[in-house]
């Protein structure tokens, strides 16, 4: 028994050298693959996501990525937050950070334009033409904070443009961000909501429910621009990666979560 239990005692040991080893390895991996910071605007989630794969794969560089209102963004960005690069829901905000020094002015351009949509879990509560609003039969309508996230800022100015942001305001609910404006939708807390179109897309087609696609003559373009950040300026994985999205399949990518051109 002596010696069967020195085995096990052996065996165990031999064990857990091999299992720390491995977890070193692994760590060490993680620490020399290069690592991208990029900020990214909430309404770019699901397509970032594929985004960040797909240049994994193909570079071997790894994005971390933040997401969140753009307005958010930039105060973290201003604050000392290690991004190296902007995808945000707007163009003032990237030429804001250029104007400031913060932004690399020739690195600008607009990677999508978005599109603004009223939507419902429930199969009848919204219509084809938004009369909803006008009928008022809701409770709560969901929308993102216009201080800080660029949609909310178009949905205030359809609310304003149809003459109703006054008699609803005390039905609105506020989300930090278009991401968690979605969420009260999507969760029941509000019967219906502005989200981004992007959001809504699932394998090339709108979810369940209903919903309003909202006519671009009732809010500003959504253009959202990209940006390196002064901390990106000599990092050529910056560089690499804003080539990577100008890529004609990675714009189709981009296209294909319903976003314009």
């Amino acid at each position: 028994m002596k010696v069967q239990a020195a085995i096990w005692r052996s065996q165990s040991l031999c064990m857990a050298t091999w299992v720390f080893a491995a977890w070193a390895s692994l760590q060490q991996a993680s620490a020399d693959q290069p690592v991208l910071d990029v900020a990214v605007a909430a309404n770019f989630a699901s397509a970032m996501q594929m985004i960040a794969q797909r240049f994994k794969q193909e570079s071997g560089i790894r994005i971390e990525y933040s997401l969140g209102a753009t307005g958010m963004l930039e105060s973290q960005i201003e604050q000392g937050a290690p991004y190296e690069i902007l995808l945000s829901a707007d163009q003032k905000t990237p030429q804001a950070l250029v104007a400031r020094k913060e932004a690399i002015a020739a690195s600008e351009w607009t990677y999508a334009q978005g599109h603004l949509v009223l939507w419902s879990m429930q199969p009848d509560r919204v219509d084809a033409h938004g009369d909803v609003l006008q009928l008022g039969t809701f409770r709560h309508l969901a929308v993102a904070n216009p201080q800080t996230a660029p949609y909310g800022a178009a949905a205030r100015q359809v609310l304003q443009n149809l003459h109703l942001y006054e008699q609803l305001q005390s039905r609105l609910v506020q989300g930090n961000s278009i991401g968690q404006t979605w969420q009260f939708v999507r969760s029941g807390n509000a019967e219906l909501g502005f989200v981004a179109q992007s959001q809504l897309i699932r394998s090339g087609e709108l979810p369940k429910g209903s919903y309003w696609m909202v006519p671009q003559k009732l809010y500003d373009p959504i253009r959202q621009d990209a940006v390196i950040l002064q901390r990106g300026a000599h990092d050529p994985q910056a560089d690499r990666f804003m080539h990577f999205l100008q890529r004609p399949d990675i714009r189709r990518l981009i296209e294909s979560y319903g976003y314009g051109p």
